[in-house]
């Protein structure tokens, strides 16, 4: 038992815990106040094709709120354009659908990562084991510092490649690629993108770095000497 308390758990817990940290950012980000501050910077592309801030905005509220509502893919296949027009065509709907089961996907084993760790660490405390959860928390923060960094390396150097073997990761071939009237790129350009993965990762180092600063090992203070009488 004490092996398991002590080696075990704290190794799955650091294990865990950078994608509890990384999921994390991904979910505060994926709501519509984040394309609202998007569409807000007066840096941010404005839609070639005519949409106008009100309704991208309301758009990709729409889009957004699909991948973590429970709703079916009419959801969005019934939106039109003012003109009486398909929102999204068919290959779009299908896209959205993929990507809607990849998040349920992690979002699942996102909540069931929390779930074990918070169980685990109850656990290593109830025993009164601190230092082999520290340790955990220690360790697993750099590992999430270690892969943060070396993403936003790659990140700086081509995020046009990095993007590219992301959505091959997850998606079959090809079929995350649109033309630029379509309305994901209309709606979310690769800027959109670029600035969430900063945002996710920056949100991670500094998770990561306040946990390590949290959990570092502490110097012991020396008790004092007693004072020899002169």
């Amino acid at each position: 038992m004490n092996y398991f308390v002590n080696k075990v758990l704290p190794i799955l817990i650091a294990i865990l815990l950078p994608f509890i940290i990384l999921m994390g950012g991904v979910r505060a980000i994926m709501t519509p106040a984040f394309a609202a501050g998007e569409y807000r910077r007066a840096s941010f592309p404005e839609d070639a094709y005519g949409f106008s801030h009100e309704e991208r905005l309301k758009w990709a509220t729409y889009a957004i709120t699909y991948l973590v509502n429970n709703q079916g893919i009419n959801y969005l296949g019934d939106l039109q354009t003012t003109d009486g027009q398909p929102l999204f065509n068919p290959s779009e709907l299908g896209h959205m659908e993929d990507v809607k089961q990849v998040v349920k996907t992690a979002s699942t084993v996102w909540y069931g990562a929390m779930g074990f760790v918070l169980a685990a660490a109850t656990w290593i405390l109830v025993v009164k084991k601190w230092q082999p959860l520290r340790k955990a928390l220690n360790a697993g923060a750099w590992l999430t510092l270690g892969l943060m960094v070396v993403v936003l390396g790659l990140l700086s150097l081509n995020f046009d490649t990095l993007f590219d073997r992301f959505h091959r990761l997850f998606f079959s071939e090809g079929s995350w690629l649109f033309f630029p009237t379509d309305t994901l790129i209309r709606l979310f350009p690769l800027v959109f993108w670029r600035d969430a993965f900063i945002l996710v990762l920056g949100f991670a180092l500094v998770i990561a770095i306040v946990l390590i600063g949290l959990t570092r090992k502490r110097k012991r203070l020396s008790p004092p000497q007693p004072v020899q009488p002169a």
